[in-house]
């Protein structure tokens, strides 16, 4: 009527301690993995704007050789930026949360920041 149970050596599978073991080890390779892509993201961010930066102090340094003045404030700088002759594909923008491009007059030079750490 009832049958012997079967020795638990002979029988296939994993145990739940065993999946869950398993599961726990892949979240943890996850997580890891997921703060390695944002840090990388922000710091390509960070690469972006510097090097939209160094375009624009470029072009900036372009203008002054062609006889144009340095701009005299924020103001003049921006509208300076819309000039096609030195961005004829438009102003190259950084990438990240709050862009931002600003223009010290004292040394003529731009400096641009993503609002990343």
């Amino acid at each position: 009527m009832f049958k012997a149970v079967k020795n638990s050596k002979s029988q296939k599978g994993f145990t739940l301690i065993e999946i869950l073991f398993v599961i726990i080890v892949i979240a943890i390779l996850a997580a890891v993995a997921i703060m390695r892509i944002n840090t990388s993201r922000v710091q390509s961010e960070n690469s972006a704007c510097a090097a939209t930066q160094a375009i624009i102090n470029t072009q900036v340094e372009q203008a002054m050789h062609d006889g144009i003045v340095y701009p005299a404030n924020q103001a003049a700088f921006d509208a300076w930026l819309t000039n096609k002759t030195y961005f004829p594909d438009g102003v190259p923008a950084c990438q990240g949360a709050a862009p931002a491009c600003t223009y010290n007059a004292a040394t003529f030079r731009a400096s641009c920041t993503t609002g990343n750490p």
